[in-house]
């Protein structure tokens, strides 16, 4: 079957290296294997909306930013308050108006009730867990689309393989590259990681190295060293001028066909890594000493404030994916800011996690929103579950204080804005005491498609995986209500 990449609801999204080598050097149509190579890179998955489909936000995101609160952070004490709720139910906290009339959040988060008006809250996401009761497994699913084909009882998974299902940022930096000399995707400041399981779902996977993300692991808070962006000091900008020509004469003695073949490997990956450090553009966009110091106070003086300044800079830069991680391991120490609050969790919610959340998110919309980056920029925050609605039970095996929250997969909330998504409302609902929808339910895959929808790509666009499978990039809808 022949395939014409860049019709939304296509069933490829280009051609595979075997269809290529099937082609050989015979002309298609009167098309040359070149000239095919020059069409597909002419055209991108989802060039063409289905009709009215740019009401429902296709198209309307050119970057996404994903603060990703690893962990699983309790939606009853920050999102989605129930003060009606029994005491062992509603916790400790209270709940407070925002500036949207009817919405209440956590007494927690002062200053995102100020902001909430840019953003909606999705107070249904829920899954059954089926092996994803704990954390790695869930992060991979939210972070590829795919529910792990092999899950141990403890829900933890094998380091990460080359065979794994790529990283939906990997799938936009191939799909949507940036449009200049800048880093695709970014990944900071620290690792996703379970225990000893360090990376999974975080990787490139099955499409190769070459779209791993930019693993900037070092705290924004402090000093950063930029030297990898930096030339050398014994290679000027002459120099590094000088091997991009000669890479280019060797290109332009290769054989046509091979050639084509290697176009990207050779042409556009090699020449995008001379322009990106020749250009300083990443550079200049990881160098906080740039921004005033009230700014950087705004963010918050912490690594959260830090890093979500660092990733409005990256995409103002032209970075189009990047993902800010919560820094602690998903099942660390809740008193030293682990959102896992088995042992603890208002205590450590009340003066640790919540205050640099509230700081950090409530300044990103603010800023995005006034520099007009919002319109085109999609905000999701989010944990890759909820927490128990009942204090001090088990849910996951894990073994719980008085006042300690369990995993909950059935329900919790995710923080989306930008892009066309509505801003001051809430999708869906969660019943009584946040057990689980009784609205709208959203399933984290079908954030995922959301998220592509919003970039104007087809979720079901293929791709080809390590065995030269077709694969669908998630096999969910996106949830257009989000959109206005």
């Amino acid at each position: 079957m022949i395939s014409i990449p860049g019709e939304y609801g296509a069933t490829c999204d280009g051609f595979s290296r075997r269809e290529f080598l099937r082609l050989g050097g015979a002309g298609l149509f009167g098309l040359s294997f070149a000239d095919v190579l020059r069409l597909r890179a002419a055209q991108g998955p989802g060039a063409g909306p289905a009709i009215g489909a740019a009401k429902n936000g296709w198209g309307r995101a050119k970057s996404v930013i994903v603060l990703y609160l690893q962990g699983g952070p309790s939606h009853l004490d920050i999102w989605d308050p129930k003060p009606d709720a029994p005491s062992n139910i509603r916790g400790e906290f209270k709940p407070i108006r925002t500036k949207v009339p009817g919405i209440h959040v956590s007494e927690v988060m002062p200053q995102l009730a100020q902001h909430l008006d840019k953003a909606t809250l999705i107070r249904s996401m829920s899954y059954t867990p089926a092996g994803l009761f704990n954390h790695t497994a869930a992060i991979y699913q939210i972070m590829t689309g795919y529910t792990p084909d092999r899950v141990s009882p403890s829900g933890q998974l094998e380091p990460p393989a080359p065979n794994d299902f790529p990283h939906m940022g990997s799938q936009i930096s191939r799909l949507r590259p940036p449009e200049v000399p800048m880093l695709p995707f970014v990944m900071l400041p620290r690792p996703l990681q379970e225990s000893n399981v360090i990376g999974k779902g975080g990787t490139a996977g099955f499409l190769g190295a070459a779209f791993d993300p930019y693993y900037f692991y070092q705290d924004p808070a402090k000093e950063i060293n930029l030297s990898d962006l930096a030339l050398r000091k014994e290679i000027s900008k002459e120099r590094l001028g000088r091997r991009s020509s000669l890479l280019k004469q060797v290109n332009g003695a290769m054989p046509e066909m091979e050639k084509a073949v290697e176009k990207y490997a050779l042409d556009s990956y090699y020449q995008k890594a001379f322009d990106l450090v020749s250009s300083g553009r990443a550079r200049d966009a990881f160098d906080l000493t740039k921004e005033s110091d009230k700014v950087r106070d705004r963010y918050g003086r912490h690594t959260f404030g830090q890093g979500c300044l660092l990733t409005r800079r990256l995409i103002e830069a032209g970075t189009r994916f990047v993902q800010m991680n919560w820094p602690a391991v998903a099942n660390g120490d809740p008193n030293v800011d682990a959102w896992d609050t088995h042992a603890a969790n208002f205590g450590p919610l009340k003066n640790l996690h919540c205050p640099k959340l509230d700081s950090g998110l409530s300044a990103l919309l603010e800023d995005l929103d006034q520099k007009g980056m919002l319109q085109e920029t999609l905000v999701v925050a989010l944990g890759e579950f909820g927490r128990s609605p009942r204090l001090g039970v088990s849910t996951s095996g894990n073994g719980n204080s008085p006042d300690g929250r369990d995993h909950w997969p059935y329900c919790y909330t995710a923080l989306v804005a930008g892009a066309g998504i509505s801003r001051g409302a809430l999708y869906g609902k969660s019943d009584a005491t946040g057990s689980s929808p009784s609205e709208n339910p959203v399933h984290p895959t079908q954030l995922v498609a959301t998220i592509y929808h919003a970039l104007g790509i087809d979720p079901h666009t293929l791709v080809y995986n390590h065995l030269n499978q077709p694969r669908e990039l998630v096999q969910a809808e996106p949830v257009l209500g989000l959109f206005s």
